[in-house]
């Protein structure tokens, strides 16, 4: 028994020296005046490098939309993902989220769910040791999401699946 303490020890230490737990996400505010609707999204995002290809994390994300004639509408997401980079230099760094998300929209009396798992596209642009600008564009997968209006499968690569953010690893 202490033996395998010992190796489950040393084997999360060998894990834990090459990685790094990053955090970041996305932030987002926009009023329009013809319409007089008001819209902001806060999602931050939490991971962990397990190596130089590979890491796990999640987003969790609140958004709210104001309509005059429509009302309030607030949204709930989860999403977590697993990450491979698959190329990198000094500078940038492409990779692939594979992950699932829920979601919970409630507007007046009324709440819908929703649901994707596919692969989002990205690219993180290296600013120094510790910061990077983060871009996501696209979604390959399935979705059931009331938040979008999308329902099916397929991909998309439309202004509604770019995200622009941040992550800060330490």
């Amino acid at each position: 028994m202490k033996k395998i303490v010992v190796l489950i020890f040393v084997v999360m230490a060998a894990l834990s020296a090459k990685a790094q737990f990053y955090v970041g996400g996305n932030v987002a505010l926009w009023h329009n005046d013809d319409a007089d609707n008001t819209s902001f999204l806060i999602e931050p995002e939490f991971g962990y490098n397990f190596s130089e290809r590979w890491a796990v994390g999640a987003t969790l994300g609140f958004a709210h939309n104001s309509k005059e004639t429509v009302g309030f509408k607030n949204a709930f997401s989860f999403a977590p993902y697993v990450r491979y980079s698959y190329y990198e230099n000094k500078v940038v760094r492409l990779f692939l989220d594979g992950g699932i998300g829920i979601s919970s929209v409630k507007y007046g009396d009324n709440s819908e769910g929703g649901f994707e798992l596919g692969i989002k596209p990205g690219l993180a642009i290296k600013l120094n040791n510790h910061f990077s600008l983060v871009a996501k564009c696209g979604f390959l997968g399935y979705r059931d999401d009331y938040a979008y209006g999308t329902d099916g499968y397929g991909f998309s690569f439309g202004s509604e699946d770019l995200s622009f953010g941040f992550h800060y690893e330490f």
